[in-house]
């Protein structure tokens, strides 16, 4: 099986898989929708990708594998199951990746991708497969010799559980996707019981409610452990700085929700490496895109993106802003925010509103869709207490961001920390893409 296509080849989860076997000498195929920066990156990488889908794009490869998104309506998948060839969901295919590997396995509601990249820059040289584009190695992927991969595992379709972890690295247990787990909450929780038996050692954030009602060995790291916790602006960047063992550690970024992190990452690798390595080899972290990603920075304007799209996600990251912001003797704080799917709206809508109470000011964009039914949601009266703006778009010239409603600019903002949340395109939009 050397010959792969790959149908939905430009989300972030599949094109890391791609990337890696790409690297390792497969014959890599895939398509999307749309292009988009990471497919053209791919193509640039010498991975042939076809834009958009059709059946005409299924010539005669060993095996497709399709992300989870895809409809059994596809043209591609149809064609392929016409012709016989082998089909693999993500999920059916991760075995094929990881089932070689000491897998460091890291997963959770919120905070995985962070962990698992700052792993990664603590075990230099092991193979990564991260959620997240790592500023440090410039991917989502990275392939080395050796026989460790640092593995950003995916519980939105229940596919942690196959990842064959021999290290089980749990963030948190906070309910999240639950429409694959058919709302029910004992089907979620038996999900990340399960993956954490079928580890050697399990490394797991000890303040976590369900972590807390499990009687298994384990790792448990707690926020408190860390003493003496400051933020700091070294050589430019934004630091989180602590003392952890009787080691003082930096990481990259704001916030204590980061603090926890690395410590679940320096717990993790400790299993490989000395607390002075990790102290060293942490320093090659230097963030993941879309993650607290300073895009720009003057003296009285910083512009930030972050996916955060669920409501803790949104209101830690939004108080690490405010911190960053007090730093650099900013005094107004704007939050963008577009609402990733309906459904995730309708469920969290209360954690939403109190989410952004730390914002100056607030702009909200349509909601991005990610395939749902339009559902109708009255945000002017949810989120009155914010008087918030509702636009169409924005558009980013330099230090410039233009509040656009009905094709007209409504606004300019030049001044202040801009921080934009949300797992749509408004990362795109924020980069001037868009």
């Amino acid at each position: 099986m050397r010959n792969i296509h790959f149908i939905g080849i430009g989300g972030i989860g599949l094109s890391a898989i791609a990337r890696y076997l790409h690297q390792i000498g497969y014959n890599i195929s895939g398509s999307d929708i749309a292009a988009t920066p990471l497919t053209k990156a791919l193509e640039k990488e010498g991975i042939k990708v076809l834009i958009p889908q059709k059946k005409e794009n299924i010539k005669n490869p060993d095996a497709v594998v399709y992300t989870a998104v895809v409809k059994d309506d596809n043209e591609e998948l149809k064609a392929a199951k016409e012709k016989n060839i082998k089909i693999f969901s993500r999920r059916e295919f991760l075995p094929f990746i990881v089932n070689d590997k000491k897998v460091l396995s890291v997963c959770g509601a919120h905070g995985k991708s962070t962990t698992t990249a700052i792993l990664s820059s603590i075990l230099k040289d092991a193979n990564a497969l991260i959620g997240a584009e790592s500023k440090e190695f410039k991917s989502n992927a990275r392939v080395t010799k050796s026989d460790l991969l640092v593995f950003e595992a995916d519980e939105s379709d229940g596919s942690f559980v196959d990842s064959n972890p021999y290290i089980a690295i749990v963030t948190n247990t906070e309910p999240e996707h639950m429409e694959f787990y058919n709302h029910d909450l004992n089907k979620f929780y038996a999900h990340y019981e399960k993956f954490l038996k079928k580890a050697k050692i399990r490394v797991v954030n000890g303040n976590d409610k369900f972590i807390k009602t499990l009687d298994l060995p384990m790792k448990k790291v707690y926020l408190n452990d860390a003493k003496n916790i400051r933020f700091e602006i070294r050589e430019n960047l934004p630091k989180s700085v602590f003392e952890y063992k009787g080691k003082e550690f930096e990481v990259y970024g704001f916030g204590k929700h980061l603090v926890l992190d690395a410590m679940l990452a320096i717990e993790a690798a400790s299993e490989f490496m000395s607390l002075e390595e990790i102290a060293k080899n942490i320093k090659n972290y230097i963030g993941i895109k879309k993650r607290f990603d300073i895009l720009r920075h003057t003296d009285d304007f910083v512009l930030i993106d972050d996916y955060g799209h669920h409501p803790t996600e949104i209101k830690a990251t939004l108080h690490s802003a405010k911190e960053y912001a007090k730093l650099n003797g900013i005094d107004k704080v704007i939050a963008i925010w577009q609402p990733h799917k309906y459904s995730r709206t309708i469920d969290n809508l209360e954690g939403f509103v109190e989410c952004f109470n730390e914002a100056d000011e607030l702009i909200i964009l349509p909601v991005w869709a990610a395939g749902e039914q339009k559902v109708d949601i009255d945000f002017e009266k949810h989120f009155a207490k914010h008087n918030p703006q509702f636009v169409d778009r924005i558009k980013v010239d330099g230090n410039n961001i233009m509040l656009i409603k009905n094709d007209n600019i409504i606004e300019n903002i030049d001044k202040g920390l801009v921080i934009g949340f949300g797992a749509g395109d408004i990362t795109y939009q924020l980069r001037g893409y868009l």
